[in-house]
């Protein structure tokens, strides 16, 4: 799970990890492990977790990597392709949300899957506004008839309740 910039919300990787878990659960998998790189963007192949999952995955502790979509792992095309041929070689399988289990057909056709991204961001930014649903937060903008509370959270962020 990534969400690319400081300006995104960090729920971005709880909602991830909770939709990730939910395919794993309709699949009868069994969450072995969750790797996050946060504020991070995909174009970069050298981030924390990401280097940290495919080490794993060599040492044989998994056989399948869960993602929301395959973004969420990288947004390079060649680096996409370099990490379905090393997890097909140890066996482990790619299976996304988004797109199903990934294969060969759909490396190739990455480009094309590409056209999709206005579809898929529709998909994250429902999924998030679930999020706020389920967390009892506002989905939307300013509810009329509330008068907005700011407070000083520990980490030294305001929020706005």
């Amino acid at each position: 799970m990534r969400y690319s910039s400081d300006q995104k919300s960090a729920a971005s990787i709880t909602e991830q990890v909770h939709v990730c878990r939910s395919l794993c659960a309709d699949r009868g998998w069994r969450a072995v492990e969750v790797f996050t790189d946060e504020a991070m963007s995909g174009a970069s192949h050298l981030r924390p977790g990401f280097q940290a999952m495919q080490q794993s995955a060599m040492k044989g502790q998994f056989g399948i990597i869960d993602a929301e979509a395959l973004d969420r792992l990288s947004r390079d095309q060649e680096r996409i392709a370099a990490l379905h041929k090393r997890m097909s070689f140890l066996d482990v399988s790619v299976v996304t949300k988004a797109e199903g289990e990934i294969n060969e057909m759909y490396i190739g056709l990455g480009g094309t899957m590409s056209a999709l991204f206005p579809e898929q961001r529709a998909q994250k930014t429902h999924r998030g506004l679930e999020g706020r649903v389920r967390d009892r937060t506002p989905s939307g903008g300013i509810s009329y008839g509330y008068r907005a509370v700011r407070a000083l959270r520990t980490n030294g962020t305001v929020t706005t309740g």
